[in-house]
């Protein structure tokens, strides 16, 4: 509407271009010292001025004041730029988006309005399993594995982009959502219609903020949100706090971008910043390159912030031009970033900022995090201590029992060649008993132990706790930075070179987030040294951080059920919580992919890689992680010769078009998918059916028993379906009622666009604890009144059979974690009419809204324990009709009082809510 007169022209790399000028605006707020995320906001507002529809006179000049003291209760429309998806989240997203077009048909509209208004990519990058690792062959077989399994899906998706307009996907085998999202879709500025603007995004991952490290604004949200954006309607969201992270210094010698990511994430978790923007500035910002900038943002999710932000400079041209963007949008990026006071170089004014941190980059050391939480951070020299400390709380019953020095170097350090033959013996590991006494042996205080002996393909050993049995070099937080990826790559030659071999029992294997990647490898040489530790590439996808590490051996399996073996992985990834990398392992530790090479090496957590050798070269003498560490000047020599534009260009040049299993899948013709009511894939969603042209009045809760009573830091991962499938689950049995072999099940992620196979998963997680089955591990509770165990989903079918609605009582941080809209689906559609908590996280809070579940809240200093509560009562919570921003609903159970706050953050939330979630809403007004 141009209400400030804030219309202007620029004229960079040959092309004039209109843009609203944030400078139009000086005098009402102090616009030059505002937060970069702010401006970014705020010229959102300003050019999607509508008169008050979405955005309002009002709207601009509020967040055109923002301070640190600002409203941040206030709300604002946010309408992103595009929506991006992988192909977990992306494919449920597709098919609402397919039923929608039905339901519209039913409703007596036109099914084609149905279509994505803003852009939309989808990258198919989470369907591989590393099945096959550790052979020459293993990518290959593991793309034609994907393909065989995932033949209805990628049908259906194919179909998706020729039906929908404005969608594009990106075929499986290209890379990783993130890391394509920052050497190719992003572009920092946009052009639309001879607009320009900051290139902002929507994400279906909860890990979108890894562009951020680019200076786009963007972050993770449900499928269900995500749909609604691309279907037009405002992303609301209220004014947000912005913390300040002030960087100074540099990182010193042998300390990489996945130390001073874990370093931040410790410190940002410590400090409080969930649902915050944190934005990186100082002088130290310019001495942190691109890729790991990103590192930093990928890793947003885990300490809680919205986004991760650093703001456009010299380095972000640097990278564009690195990653072979073309010369006039690299020209358009630096002119419009500095007229709209984007640009951020040395000796910069600081900001405004709600909250600030500060970080002497040099101060950074070497580091992992585990063995559960990402924020768990422990110093490399103190690693075998928390080891060890972790292994004592994780077998809380075991006896103190010793091994001494020699004994630990026989069983763990041996060369790099057969193992010595006491590893053979069935009676312990090569020593003394272990079980012969406590008390400390040469000073060392020892630990727990269980020795199994196995052999796998004719090598003998034994299996102990803290064994390390996977070794991944996988994800988009590390694969996208060439500075870890050949520091890995080096100490793995250096590694060879003297003789050292990854242990047997490790399982290791490489899944970049980009071909570019392996470009680079084969250029500097590389590739063989890799594979002679069994780093093999087994696929470009989202591998091991979301539990498609595929099977152990299985050998090591048996080992592990047989001796109650508390073994490890490691990742140089983002997400290692209690079971989900892989069902057999129970420790999980995140690091850089040096140090996945170098456990690798080792073969346990218990060793200090500082001090003890990784093992002994030929001649015996023994090796230092020291020794083969290549050095900072190594790893960019090497950067310089074999890391070029010109692959980034290559690989990109044809990024839609895929293998050749791709191209010739017979696609589907039509504008409404033709459902196959056989496919254990694709179905029709039945929340999609029967939908009245009017929302019915919302109801009061009556009669509700608790499904689940579930403590603090449930995830999004405890909740939803993700994974392997069990053969004896609810999932696992419904796929062999329809006629699928265990070995087919595929993965839970796979199986998103089938609601039956994914409602059967909902709260089934190896790890979830329900404190109605106290004692009990998975997803069992018990049903109410008659106490019998049960699995949630057969419970939740008994309580429907029975006209029972539900409720979930829970803890601290409900729903942290990624951004799955099944952990609100499932919840949905198992009956669930409420969830109440002590706090959510912000993603899921809004997915419960946007399927009709009210999220309540226990008041500060109340718990569902300080309550009495026991999950066996009958519940009522009366007024929701009348829920609104703020308001408190009274909860009765079994008789007894108490007050939750209904966390309804926004009116457009309420909408949601009375319209039974965002799909209805949107349909209705599509039909309006």
């Amino acid at each position: 509407m141009n209400s400030f007169g804030a219309e202007s022209t620029l004229t960079a790399g040959g092309r004039e271009v209109r843009y609203q000028a944030l400078a139009a605006l000086e005098g009402i707020g102090d616009i030059a010292r505002l937060p970069y995320t702010v401006k970014v906001l705020l010229e959102n507002l300003l050019r999607n001025e509508d008169g008050g529809q979405s955005v309002s006179e009002a709207d601009v000049e509020n967040l055109a004041r923002w301070s640190p003291e600002a409203d941040t209760e206030r709300e604002i429309s946010f309408m992103p730029g595009r929506v991006l998806m992988q192909d977990f989240t992306g494919v449920p997203a597709i098919v609402d988006l397919a039923a929608m077009r039905d339901a519209m048909v039913e409703l007596g509209g036109d099914p084609t309005r149905v279509n994505p208004l803003s852009r939309a990519d989808l990258v198919i990058d989470h369907s591989v399993i590393a099945d096959v690792a550790g052979t020459s062959d293993a990518f290959q077989r593991n793309v034609d594995i994907e393909f065989q399994r995932n033949h209805e899906r990628y049908l259906f998706l194919r179909w998706g982009q020729r039906a929908f307009d404005n969608f594009k996907v990106v075929p499986p085998g290209t890379g990783i959502v993130h890391q394509v999202n920052i050497e190719y879709l992003g572009d920092v500025v946009s052009v639309v219609d001879g607009v320009a603007f900051p290139d902002t995004l929507v994400g279906t991952d909860s890990h979108t903020p890894m562009v951020n490290g680019l200076g786009v604004l963007g972050w993770g949200v449900g499928g269900i949100e995500a749909e609604a954006a691309m279907l037009g309607q405002p992303i609301p969201m209220t004014v947000p706090k912005v913390v300040g992270f002030k960087l100074t210094g540099e990182l010193r010698e042998g300390a990489t971008a996945t130390d001073l990511v874990l370093t931040i994430t410790e410190l940002l978790r410590r400090h409080g910043v969930v649902g915050k923007f944190v934005e990186f500035y100082g002088d130290g910002i310019h001495n942190v390159p691109v890729a790991m900038r990103a590192t930093i943002g990928n890793m947003s999710p885990e300490y809680g912030s919205t986004c991760a932000i650093f703001p456009i400079d010299a380095e972000t041209l640097r990278y564009l031009a690195f990653t072979g963007r073309a010369d006039e949008q690299i020209a358009l990026v630096e002119a419009y970033a500095k007229a709209q006071g984007l640009w951020a170089q040395p000796g910069s004014p600081e900001p405004m900022f709600t909250e600030r941190l500060e970080l002497d980059l040099s101060a950074v050391e070497p580091s992992l995090a585990g063995p559960a939480r990402p924020q768990d951070r422990v110093s490399l020299t103190n690693a075998k201590i928390g080891f060890r400390e972790a292994l004592v709380k994780a077998l809380p019953d075991a006896p103190a029992l010793v091994a001494n020095a020699a004994d630990e170097a026989s069983a763990e350090s041996f060369p790099a060649s057969d193992p010595p033959a006491s590893m053979a013996a069935p009676s312990g590991d090569g020593g003394a008993d272990p079980t012969s006494g406590n008390e400390p042996v040469n000073g060392d205080p020892g630990r727990p132990r269980n020795p199994v002996p196995v052999t796998v393909g004719g090598q003998s050993f034994t299996l102990d706790h803290g064994h390390v049995v996977l070794a991944a070099i996988t994800s988009c937080t590390n694969t996208s930075n060439p500075s870890v990826m050949l520091a890995a790559a080096l100490l793995a030659k250096k590694a060879v070179e003297k003789g050292l071999r990854s242990k047997p029992w490790v399982k290791t294997s490489l899944a970049p987030g980009s071909q570019v990647v392996t470009d680079y490898f084969e250029r500097a040489g590389l590739t063989p040294y890799l594979d002679k530790l069994g780093f093999n590439l087994v696929g470009y996808g989202c591998t091991t951080c979301i539990g498609n590490s595929g099977p152990l051996a299985a050998e090591i399996s048996t080992a592990i059920a047989d001796g109650d073996l508390t073994c490890a992985s490691v990742l140089s990834g983002n997400r290692n919580f209690e079971g989900r990398i892989n069902p057999d392992v129970r420790m999980n530790y995140l690091m850089s992919p040096p140090l996945v090479v170098a456990y690798a090496l080792a073969g346990t957590m218990d060793t200090d890689l500082v001090n003890d050798p990784l093992g002994h070269d030929e001649g015996g003498a023994p090796v230092y992680l020291r020794d083969i560490w290549p050095t900072t000047a190594e790893i960019e020599a090497v950067i310089a010769e074999a890391v070029t534009s010109d692959m980034f260009r290559e690989r990109y040049a044809d990024v839609f078009t895929g293998p050749d299993q791709w191209r010739t899948l017979d696609v589907p013709q039509g504008d409404r998918f033709a459902w196959d009511l056989e496919s254990t894939y694709v179905r029709r969603p039945s929340f999609l059916e029967n939908l009245p042209r009017e929302p019915e009045p919302l109801s009061d809760v009556l009669g509700a028993r608790v499904l689940a009573l579930l403590g603090d830091s449930v995830t999004t991962d405890h909740i939803s379906p993700a994974g392997s499938i069990k053969a004896d689950s609810p999932a696992g049995r419904y796929l062999q009622e329809h006629g699928i072999a265990p070995g087919d099940f595929n993965s839970y992620g796979s199986r998103r666009g089938n609601h039956e196979v994914m409602i059967r998963g909902t709260f089934a997680n190896t790890r979830i604890r329900n404190k109605l089955v106290p004692g009990v591990e998975g997803g069992f509770t018990a049903h109410q009144p008659s106490g019998e165990r049960l699995a949630i989903y057969d419970a939740a079918m008994r309580y429907a059979d029975e006209g029972v609605p539900l409720v979930i009582l829970a803890g601290k941080e409900y729903g942290s974690g990624s951004s799955r809209d099944w952990a609100a689906k499932g919840t949905k559609m198992l009956g669930v009419r409420a969830v109440i908590a002590e706090s959510y996280e912000r993603i899921h809070r809004s997915n419960l809204i946007g399927m009709g579940v009210l999220p309540l809240q226990f008041l500060p200093g109340e718990t569902a324990e300080s309550l009495g509560l026991t999950g066996a009562e009958t519940f009522e919570i009366r007024g929701v009709a009348e829920a609104r921003v703020g308001t408190r609903l009274t909860v009765r159970a079994d008789g007894r009082d108490f007050t939750a706050l209904a966390r309804l953050d926004t009116p457009k939330e309420v909408e949601y809510l009375r319209h039974g979630g965002i799909l209805p809403f949107v349909l209705r007004r599509l039909l309006a």
